[in-house]
């Protein structure tokens, strides 16, 4: 069998998110079938520049393609057209448009992916919201297997994605809950889905004292992984710390590694260790009394399923639906609405050993259940299968015509989703839907 698989960014230097997904998917599945990587030769999402060379090159064994991007993200411009889109009744071509401001903008990924589609068996395409996916699910829709990698936020209910999410040949969703937004949003029930998300490459063994030792960590602490960013939810966490820190007797400190994108508060009390190598990252998380991950926006969080698969507990922002879902079903994870609860939370982390030892024994039972690598890599194999019993019926709708696409008729992406029905859900999925 032969697999495309089509993703905005690509390297081993990228450590997260639907770009780590991919590559984790690509070497998974590449020892049993050939595998073959296409993708831009942008490294930072936020400009899309050209860094890596373009041409054909090698990734822990697989082979990657990498297209020129055609401009860099106008960050003005873009945020213009989010405005328009999510806030206001708009045309599909403010929509097209906002797509091309967003980027990667890269034809010619999308028309070699046209050319040799008949090369493949299936195509996988990462992440909904972006060029190279869009084009490239009509450019091979009768072989196309859609990672949508969406999260509850506007983006996902502008219209032009429904025709993508209904024409696909299948859906590998991160969690039920994006799965329910996308079925609400799209009424693409018929369409073959299975909720798989992704494992994680765990160490057999971990060094907690190794890392209490090599970073000075000499009280219990909170750990955060990933970038620092206000929209990954890390204002409300300092806020949230910091007031946490000046009214608790408990000696406890919050401990952050990952790049940042924002100032981090001097406060004797958070440390910051930058950008760290996997071994230290998995020994400092091992080492915590808990993770915190405090994002309002997730379709699948990768970290938390490592914190788990490491046996410790998970405290997570319960305005994010996926974050909920995980910690209820998993019963290994804690959440807050607010300051107080935040305080709450923490203090039965640092007081309650008994209730610290019984959430992260469960998150360990919970990874290996539901995420453990020859879970994940069964779903794939049984999807292809499935599909290649099946004949490939022509679903795709064709995109609107020159005046259809001027209408001003689209409602505003914001009010679309307020309307989608929001929730955690609290049981274990059923693996299958729609197959």
């Amino acid at each position: 069998m032969k697999i495309a698989i089509v993703v905005q960014r690509y390297g081993a230097e990228i450590s997260g998110g639907a770009e780590l997904h991919a590559r984790y998917i690509a070497e998974l599945l590449a020892p049993r079938m050939a595998v073959r990587v296409f993708t831009t030769c942008a490294r930072d999402y936020l400009t899309w520049r050209n860094e890596y060379p373009a041409g054909t090159a090698e990734v822990n064994g697989v082979p990657v393609e990498r297209f020129r991007v055609a401009r860099e993200r106008d960050a003005e411009a873009f945020g213009h057209a989010s405005r328009r889109v999510f806030g206001r009744v708009h045309t599909v071509q403010e929509e097209i448009e906002w797509l091309w401001s967003q980027g990667p903008v890269c034809p010619a990924l999308v028309a070699r992916l046209r050319r040799i589609a008949r090369q493949f068996d299936f195509v996988l395409l990462f992440s909904l919201r972006y060029f190279p996916t869009y084009y490239g699910v009509r450019a091979v829709a009768d072989r196309a297997i859609l990672v949508p990698t969406a999260e509850r936020e506007a983006a996902a209910a502008l219209g032009i994605f429904q025709p993508v999410l209904r024409g696909v040949r299948g859906i590998m969703y991160n969690s039920p809950e994006e799965r329910a937004m996308l079925h609400a949003l799209a009424a693409n029930e018929e369409v073959p889905g299975v909720v798989v998300g992704v494992g994680s490459r765990i160490p057999a063994a971990v060094a907690r004292d190794r890392a209490r030792q090599k970073f000075g960590l000499t009280s219990p602490f909170l750990v955060y992984v990933g970038r620092i960013d206000p929209n990954k939810g890390c204002v409300e966490l300092f806020d949230f710390f910091i007031r946490y820190s000046s009214s608790s007797t408990h000696p406890l400190d919050l401990v952050l590694m990952g790049s940042s994108a924002m100032d981090v508060p001097a406060h004797p009390r958070i440390r910051h260790l930058g950008f760290v190598a996997d071994e230290d990252k998995f020994d400092v998380m091992a080492a915590a009394a808990a993770l915190v991950v405090p994002s309002y926006f997730e379709s699948l969080s990768m970290v938390a399923l490592e914190a788990w698969a490491l046996g410790r507990p998970v405290l997570a922002n319960a305005c994010c639906d996926v974050l909920v879902g995980q910690c209820l079903r998993s019963q290994a994870g804690l959440y807050y609405a607010d300051a107080l609860e935040f305080a709450a939370v923490l203090d039965s982390l640092v007081t309650e050993p008994s209730v610290t030892e019984a959430l992260g024994r469960n998150g360990r039972e919970y990874f290996a259940r539901q995420y453990g690598w020859p879970v994940i890599e069964r779903k794939y194999l049984e999807m292809f299968d499935r599909l290649k019993a099946a004949p490939a019926a022509p679903r795709m709708e064709p995109p609107p015509g020159w005046f259809a696409q001027r209408r001003p008729v689209v409602p505003a992406a914001a009010d679309l989703l307020a309307r989608v029905p929001a929730g955690p859900v609290t049981h274990e999925d059923p693996a299958v839907v729609g197959l």
